[in-house]
């Protein structure tokens, strides 16, 4: 036999499946988006720039990541799409070369009292499980420590289908962790009975006082005269003890009225099923203000807001229980584990170790785990979905993030990058939508689109490397290593707004006066005490409007005039002119197109598939009646006027036939904020992050106060946006305001007269005030890690 030896020459050409090394889009016009094609490399890291409305989030969510999902959503039999939100396919020619996408977006986790960062994550699942392994006492199985499962008891006669049947006594019991008073929220609501009726009159003569009910409603009046159980016509304060028992808290009765059915139920539960059981911030503001002035939210007595039952509290591991651990800060809570030596739960501890220290590793170390996830913001809540994905062993899939740098100091940007890289080197495809010259320096691949906003962005200026994109003439290329300078003179304060011993959740028993009349910036690493600071310790009133980060809501039939109450003044300009009613102006109401109802588009449902909306055919997606479409303001109809820009409404409306001061004034603010290129008819839904904070921005600058505070404003903004905003706070300040901006971005922190310092660290190591000064004494100190580099940014 032959002992030759053979070697194994590489083959001359490379595999087939080797060439599949790009993902190509083309022709996608998606939102604003004009026949895109561009090839993105795989298992690179991908930056996607632009002024904020040129197209990027269209392109790599809209698009990209859209037709990744609806495809493997393609892969389930018919019956199992039955039960999966149906996806339509994106407005694009070709798709190819698609991986798996896993999207991390900056959408806020859901505002439910019972979800916290420890079941979002698992992190308290694993936690149930260790405790009812080594918990001492033991009581019971995980769900023993759940505090969303309630204890059940029941007892009964059951049949053993064993030989000769015959029933048995039996009892049944499942142990749960909930509290039983506060139903495993945490909190119990106390309603005060003055706000919600006037004991003086009958329920007859309209004693209620809440937003709707009034006296002559079927259920006010008709329900509780045909019930039986109290007398209309007789003032509330003169009810009998049974009475009122029965009016403010009967369980749900049926009664019988005029020949039909109704269910009878006390005042309290209705109030807590039709107001407590929503969320505050999606409530009509006249509700809201009824809720806080009717209802006040306590912790709960029993539990002392653990939300867990007295027996899932007796449970101890090393003199801790299940509510000191969740109520440990993570970093912390790390230690702990890892002092637990116990063979039998080995892989338990293991993985959630991993957890744990994923979140230090992530910037979150200064969490909780019963922190709820409704009060996380943007950008933590986007970090806490990375958690389930560092320790993953998923190769060669698609990763897309958007602005993962939200929220976070310079310091903490390079943890970040470092993480973005760690994806890349297992072999995935790594997609940012991002603005921060920190991020698109690491990246291997950069896309830049615009040049403009809205109809003027849309096509893609820049493709290749950072160097590349630096020699570039666009917008981003030439703002890329923009440097705000320090004031060569900073504002005298006109007053100052005293703190005194805050200690709104990490705070210290700060002391601190905020001077009036500059412009203030609170900064400091994240979870150092900012908001804490600002939000939860500056008194209400006083003239202060807040512009927090919560998300702007509105349906496809919002728009930025109906938001701002710009159409208010439009329809009634209208009606004027032509004599007719306003309603007749609104396309959700009279003057709306009776084929597609007022939206302008005809929806189809195809059961199983992607519903196909198509335009309307009959006011050719207008969304108005065409006798309305007749009726002329400076010769121009409601819907041509919808179709404008703001900067050429705001022109329309400041003078001639169509002046309108009302509406002028609130175009103007749009401007003001960088949003004069936005259609004012145009939906909400179509709005990037960006462009809904800063139409947020504008409607509260209609506020009457002397205060304001804004959050993070150069959240969604580009380099060259940036520049806008800081003239905007100076003519805020120039005018007379207060400005206070809670802020990581070095320009925002230059530009300002005060800058008060929180830190030195996150969580329990945060709290204090480090540092109180002008943006020159930062710098000239370095004493702070802001201050070292704010001192890189301005280059001294």
């Amino acid at each position: 036999m032959s002992m030759d030896a053979t070697t194994d020459t590489p083959p001359a050409t490379p595999h087939v499946a080797d060439s599949h090394g790009l993902i190509r889009v083309h022709g996608a016009r998606e939102n604003n988006l004009k026949d895109v094609s561009i090839e993105i490399p795989k298992r690179r890291l991908t930056v996607f720039t632009g002024v904020s409305g040129s197209g990027k989030s269209s392109l790599v969510f809209n698009t990209i990541a859209a037709e990744s999902q609806r495809m493997i959503n393609e892969t389930y039999s018919a019956f199992v799409q039955g039960f999966m939100p149906t996806l339509a396919r994106p407005e694009v020619d070709v798709l190819d070369g698609l991986t798996t996408a896993i999207i991390v977006d900056q959408q806020r986790m859901g505002a439910d009292p019972r979800s916290t960062v420890g079941t979002a994550t698992d992190a308290n699942a694993m936690l149930r499980i260790l405790f009812s392994r080594l918990g001492q006492p033991h009581i019971g199985s995980p769900n023993a420590f759940s505090f969303n499962v309630p204890t059940v008891r029941a007892s009964g006669a059951i049949t053993v289908e064993r030989g000769n049947k015959k029933a048995e006594r039996a009892t049944y019991t499942r142990l749960g962790g909930m509290c039983p008073r506060c139903e495993g929220r945490g909190t119990v609501s106390d309603i005060d009975l003055t706000q919600l009726y006037d004991d003086s009159k009958s329920i007859a003569e309209g004693a209620f006082t809440i937003p709707g009910w009034k006296s002559d409603s079927w259920w006010t009046v008709r329900t509780y005269a045909a019930s039986g159980f109290l007398d209309p016509n007789k003032p509330i304060r003169d009810f009998t003890k049974q009475e009122m028992q029965d009016f403010l808290y009967r369980e749900p009765t049926k009664v019988k009225v005029e020949g039909s059915n109704l269910t009878y139920e006390g005042l309290i539960p209705r109030i807590q099923k039709s107001f407590l059981s929503k969320d505050r911030e999606g409530m009509q503001p006249h509700i809201r203000e009824f809720v806080d002035r009717a209802v006040t939210f306590m912790t709960c007595p029993e539990c002392e807001g653990t939300r867990l039952s007295e027996a899932a509290r007796s449970s101890r591991i090393a003199g801790i229980n299940i509510a000191d651990a969740c109520a440990m800060q993570i970093s912390d809570l790390v230690g702990w584990v890892r002092g637990l030596e116990e063979p039998s739960v080995r892989p338990l501890l293991t993985a959630l170790l991993r957890t744990l220290e994923s979140f230090v590793e992530i910037g979150l170390g200064y969490l909780s785990l019963d922190r709820p996830a409704g009060t996380l913001s943007g950008g933590e809540a986007q970090r806490t979905k990375m958690i389930r994905h560092l320790g993953s062993s998923l190769t060669d899939v698609t990763y897309v993030f958007d602005e993962p740098t939200a929220g976070l100091h310079p310091h903490d940007i390079q943890r970040m990058n470092n993480l973005l890289l760690r994806l890349r080197d297992k072999g995935n495809t790594v997609l940012v939508v991002e603005h921060k010259p920190e991020v698109i320096a690491i990246a291997d691949h950069v896309v830049d689109l615009g040049p403009g906003a809205g109809t003027a962005g849309g096509t893609v200026c820049f493709e290749g490397t950072v160097e590349n994109l630096r020699a570039s003439g666009t917008i981003t290329g030439r703002h890329l290593d923009d440097r705000a300078a320090l004031k060569q003179a900073v504002r005298k304060p006109t007053g100052t707004l005293e703190i005194r011993g805050a200690t709104t959740h990490n705070l210290q028993d700060v002391d601190v006066d905020i001077p009036l009349g500059v412009l203030a910036v609170i900064t400091g690493v994240a979870g150092s005490g900012k908001s804490s600071l600002v939000h939860g310790s500056i008194p209400k009133g006083a003239g202060v409007v807040s512009v927090d980060q919560s998300p702007i809501r509105g349906s496809r039939r919002s728009n930025p005039a109906t938001y701002t109450g710009l159409l208010e003044p439009i329809r009634k300009a209208f009606a004027k002119a032509n004599g007719v009613k306003p309603a007749l102006f609104s396309a959700n109401s009279e003057g709306a197109c009776p084929a597609c109802n007022g939206a302008g588009v005809v929806y189809t449902d195809l059961g199983i598939m992607a519903s196909v909306s198509s335009t309307c055919e009959e006011c050719e997606g207008r969304r108005f009646q065409a006798a309305v479409l007749d009726y002329k303001l400076g010769g121009r109809s409601i819907a041509e006027v919808l179709a404008m820009p703001v900067t050429e409404a705001e022109e329309f409306f400041g003078a001639g036939e169509a002046r309108t001061p009302a509406a002028h004034a609130i175009l103007e603010r749009l401007a003001d904020v960088g949003l004069g290129y936005l259609t004012i008819g145009q939906p909400l839904t179509t709005l990037s992050g960006g462009e809904r904070q800063r139409l947020k921005l504008a409607t509260h600058m209609a506020d009457k106060g002397g205060v304001y505070v804004l959050d993070e404003p150069t959240n969604g903004l580009h380099l060259a946006d940036v520049e806008q905003l800081l003239g905007l706070l100076d003519r805020l300040v120039d005018a007379g305001k207060s400005v206070i901006v809670i802020e990581h971005h070095q320009a925002v922190m230059a530009h300002a007269d005060w800058i008060i310092d929180l830190g030195p660290g996150a969580g329990h190591d945060g709290g204090r005030i480090v540092f109180e000064g002008t943006p020159a004494e930062l710098v000239a100190a370095r004493s702070t890690l802001t201050g070292q580099h704010l001192a890189d940014y301005i280059g001294t």
